[in-house]
């Protein structure tokens, strides 16, 4: 069951949010947060909030399940333009040049990943869940 938390009206150019955006786009929570809390972007510090925010909304909606054991990972996440603050700076002779602050919107919305009965990952999870079945075979 996916869980989705969304955070508007950042103060940041849409541009700079998507490229922490992309860096998490389709990773592990876990991958993903160890992956924004080193990184130098302004606006890796939001997103990984925003991500802890959506964690807590899974675990609210699936109370019985652990996180831990549930294999979550980012499975979409979008940044939209916000409104613009129009400010007039002034320029040479008179005039007066806009400045345009941005800001966006993030949406984030986390799954758990199924894995499929016939991939590496599932024969991986099968042997360590029964190590005494490949021994006997």
């Amino acid at each position: 069951m996916e869980a989705v938390a969304k955070l508007r009206n950042v103060p940041t150019s849409p541009r700079k949010m998507r490229l922490v955006a992309d860096l998490v786009r389709g990773k592990k929570v876990t991958q993903a947060l160890g992956l924004l809390r080193f990184e130098a972007n302004i606006g890796a510090e939001k997103i990984e909030k925003l991500l802890l925010s959506a964690l807590a909304n899974w675990q609210q909606h699936n109370e019985e399940e652990r996180i831990e054991d549930a294999n979550l990972y980012i499975s979409e996440i979008f940044v939209d333009e916000g409104r613009q603050l129009k400010r007039l700076r002034p320029a040479p002779q008179g005039r007066g040049h806009r400045i345009r602050k941005r800001s966006n919107h993030v949406t984030l919305k986390i799954d758990t990943k199924v894995e499929k009965l016939g991939s590496k990952g599932a024969k991986a999870a099968a042997t360590t869940e029964n190590p005494k079945a490949d021994a006997k075979s």
